[in-house]
């Protein structure tokens, strides 16, 4: 794994204390957690729990009403417009649905965050551009629009657009989300390929189990009424050992394909 973009700081991300509000109504509450450098770190948990919330507050587009999120040791949450910008060239995120402008090539939209970040030349945008989309296997697809596309290659050219700007930290918003099984089980074969040629941390917001037990180093498993965490730790260790009835219920949901990845990937 090659880590020498990453600074020396253990920690890629460290959140404390984090409330999540819209308007008057609390989804979460004292939030906290560590992502280490180099884990694939999955925040999981049944539907309405604040996965996604969780998620927007973290990357800045929305602001907590209380707590910090820290990058690499950095204050990211209440950090200046200068710092701000300087920190949001160290993630990159993967949202749902890709979130490409149907009016661009795959090109054009994977281009957009160097533009946005860096003084490059179009020459030098155009070989970054080549390059992040052979990485996810796109290749070749350069002059595309979207709706020429499936939905898998969509996501991948929404993750090559994520790494456009070679971050240490990239975020998945339900990377699985209308996918079929195979295009899935793809797409977690490309996460780790990523974290195993960058060294780059990744974080998945899912509830697939597929992927939660074939590709996660760690979990939190967030929980609706609570408003927090009730669980954190290996998945496979907190399916066969966690107390809470709420935790093993979720990770022994039956008909989930999960036997096979875990032995394929543990």
């Amino acid at each position: 794994m090659n880590n020498d973009h990453i600074n020396a700081h253990p920690l890629a991300i460290e959140v404390d204390n984090l409330e999540c509000r819209y308007d008057e109504r609390t989804v979460l509450r004292d939030v906290t957690f560590n992502v280490k450098r180099g884990e694939i770190f999955f925040v999981i948990g049944g539907s309405g729990c604040g996965k996604s919330t969780l998620l927007r507050h973290m990357i800045g587009l929305h602001t907590p009403a209380a707590g910090t999120v820290k990058f690499e040791g950095k204050d990211f949450t209440w950090a200046d417009a200068r710092e701000r910008k300087a920190l949001l060239r160290t993630f990159g995120v993967l949202y749902q649905s890709g979130a490409l402008w149907s009016s661009m090539t795959l090109a054009e939209n994977v281009s957009l965050p160097i533009e946005l970040f860096t003084e490059l030349t179009k020459k030098e945008r155009e070989a970054i551009v080549r390059l992040k989309l052979a990485q996810v296997g796109l290749a070749g697809y350069e002059d595309y629009f979207p709706s020429e596309i499936s939905g898998g290659m969509k996501k991948r050219a929404g993750l090559a657009r994520a790494l456009a700007l070679d971050p240490s930290i990239v975020f998945f918003d339900e990377p699985s989300a209308g996918l079929d099984p195979i295009t899935s089980l793809q797409l977690d074969e490309l996460v780790l390929q990523i974290r195993e040629t960058l060294g780059t941390t990744i974080v998945i917001v899912s509830h697939e189990l597929a992927s939660i037990y074939g590709i996660a180093d760690r979990i939190i498993m967030l929980d609706r009424k609570t408003k927090g965490i009730i669980a954190e730790g290996d998945p496979r260790v907190l399916r066969d050992t966690s107390p809470d009835e709420r935790v093993k219920d979720f990770l022994n949901r039956r008909g989930e394909p999960a036997g096979q990845k875990e032995e394929r990937h543990a």
